[in-house]
């Protein structure tokens, strides 16, 4: 069974601007993590699905993302925890499952009253919001309580707003800060 992702980001953000919002709303900070992440095409490779192996340097996951629309509930994700992540990308390799890049990212979570908000800083991209809670009204109610407006949300991936900048993330072997 998938699980969908009522997700949405807001773009080209100031990341003290959100925090003093989100600290004057009440959110609790859940932590920052220094993520890092060997991304895979599925086999038959197929341009809307992949695989991520990604941790933050406690936890680590295996994940298969898929975009079925670009819209805030577009996204169907399946995550196991897994143990080990060197020993899970050995397995991986060990059945001829090879990555096709290594990403690293940093993140800041907060809880607002079960919303999930984060702040992600990727290398070269500008800061943004990825906002995901229960629902697309949620979403959208939580970008207004934060001062962005439903037209402010985008749904683009990453590696889409890499594209806008000139990079094909997916051709990269790393993308290191």
């Amino acid at each position: 069974m998938s699980n969908i992702e009522y997700e949405a980001k807001i773009y080209d953000v100031d990341p003290a601007n959100i925090t003093e919002k989100l600290t004057n709303l009440g959110a609790k900070e859940v932590g920052n993590y220094n993520f890092c992440r060997y991304v895979f095409d599925t086999i038959p490779a197929k341009p809307d699905r992949w695989v991520r192996l990604r941790s933050d340097g406690k936890r680590a996951t295996l994940t298969v993302k898929e975009i079925t629309a670009d819209t805030i509930d577009g996204t169907h994700e399946w995550e196991v925890e897994v143990s080990d992540m060197e020993t899970t990308l050995e397995i991986l390799s060990k059945i001829g499952i090879k990555p096709r890049g290594y990403q690293e990212n940093k993140r800041q979570e907060y809880d607002l009253g079960g919303v999930q908000v984060v702040i992600d800083r990727w290398p070269k991209l500008k800061p943004y919001v990825e906002i995901e809670a229960n629902s697309v009204a949620e979403v959208v109610k939580t970008a207004a309580l934060l001062g962005f407006t439903e037209s402010d949300l985008i749904t683009k991936s990453t590696s889409d707003l890499y594209q806008n900048i000139g990079i094909d993330i997916e051709k990269l072997a790393e993308l290191k800060f």
